[in-house]
């Protein structure tokens, strides 16, 4: 899946959230605490993680492209 980006970040929950991966805000945060979301790789725990362009969000199976 790719997300274009409008402005200079998105927080990590809130992009989880609008990309439909997770059905809150709450279950994005669940899903981050428990481990279950990679940044371009590594396991991310930061709810609040800013997400710039060029960076890849796994979760579920998901993959997630952000461009701008």
């Amino acid at each position: 899946m790719k997300f274009k980006l409008d402005e200079e970040y998105i927080e990590l929950f809130k992009l989880l959230k609008v990309m439909g991966v997770a059905e809150s805000g709450a279950h994005a945060k669940t899903l981050i605490e428990e481990g279950q979301v990679k940044l371009n790789g590594e396991i991310e725990t930061r709810k609040r993680a800013k997400i710039v362009s060029g960076e890849r969000i796994e979760v579920g199976g998901e993959v997630i492209e952000v461009e701008s």
